[in-house]
């Protein structure tokens, strides 16, 4: 049997030994995210709406797109088909006003939310709750997240900052956003 190297990885703003390594080297390699160019992977940028989904049509292999989405704010090609894709398959919806707005970062209950739907549509177990009251910010998850967000932190893919806080609020980092898709990946996905 033929050994093959590990893939290196292309990104020369990673650091070293940084907390979100692996799972950005996990995410790179199984095809779930890419970089933000050739060699840059900026851990610490804000994950995008269009980018959240970019990663689930990644994750389901990007799948042919049939139709087009109903959203009349997207500008850019390269996400269209991703969010189509969602759009069809109820992995996401758009704004009350009917806008999905793409470039904006998508904050911590909107991407549990985005793989709370991924995983309903899979078929996946959706029984795992964790008890959000034990963050001193648990409180502040929004009623329309409750479900998704226990959901995530019951399956440890969302858990407490260093200071124990789940800042339901706050955004997604890509470096976050690889460790969530490592964990789903490797204990949801069926």
């Amino acid at each position: 049997m033929i050994e093959r190297a590990p893939l290196e990885l292309p990104f020369i703003d990673l650091g070293e030994n940084q907390w979100y390594e692996a799972a950005v080297a996990y995410a790179y390699r199984h095809n779930i995210m890419e970089g933000t160019s050739d060699t840059t992977f900026v851990p610490g940028k804000s994950l995008t709406r269009a980018e959240a989904v970019q990663v689930l049509y990644n994750l389901e292999g990007k799948p042919a797109v049939s139709g087009s989405t109903t959203f009349p704010d997207l500008a850019h090609d390269w996400y269209k088909p991703a969010i189509a894709w969602a759009e069809s398959t109820g992995v996401v919806d758009g704004y009350e006003d009917g806008t999905f707005r793409p470039d904006e970062p998508v904050n911590r209950m909107e991407f549990a939310q985005m793989l709370y739907n991924y995983t309903a549509y899979k078929g996946y177990d959706l029984t795992a709750k964790g008890d959000l009251t034990t963050f001193p910010d648990g409180d502040q998850v929004q009623e329309w997240a409750l479900p998704a967000m226990a959901w995530a932190n019951g399956n440890e893919l969302i858990n407490g900052h260093d200071d124990s806080t789940l800042e339901p609020g706050g955004t997604t980092t890509r470096a976050q956003a690889a460790a969530v898709l490592m964990r789903f990946d490797q204990n949801v996905a069926e």
